[in-house]
């Protein structure tokens, strides 16, 4: 579940737009074990591969799930 997840969390990426189900994947990751160091190194390690600008946006959900979970911002890793 958590390499599903993982590349859930990377296509959904890709994709560009997609808050909502990038919401309901970020709580899945963490709900399998997945951290928010991990979260935010697989969107980190999109960079490259499809800009900055998207990897910003799921950044910025991963920190309203967080928020929203109490768990505070992701760590710079």
């Amino acid at each position: 579940m958590r390499q599903r997840e993982l590349v859930t969390l990377a296509s959904l990426t890709t994709q560009g737009d997609t808050h909502d189900q990038l919401v309901v994947h970020i709580n899945g990751a963490l709900n399998v074990g997945l951290s928010r160091a991990e979260v935010t190194e697989a969107f980190l390690h999109c960079v490259p591969y499809v800009g900055f600008p998207k990897v910003l946006n799921a950044v910025s959900v991963l920190r309203e799930v967080l928020a929203t979970r109490g768990a505070g911002a992701p760590s710079a890793s």
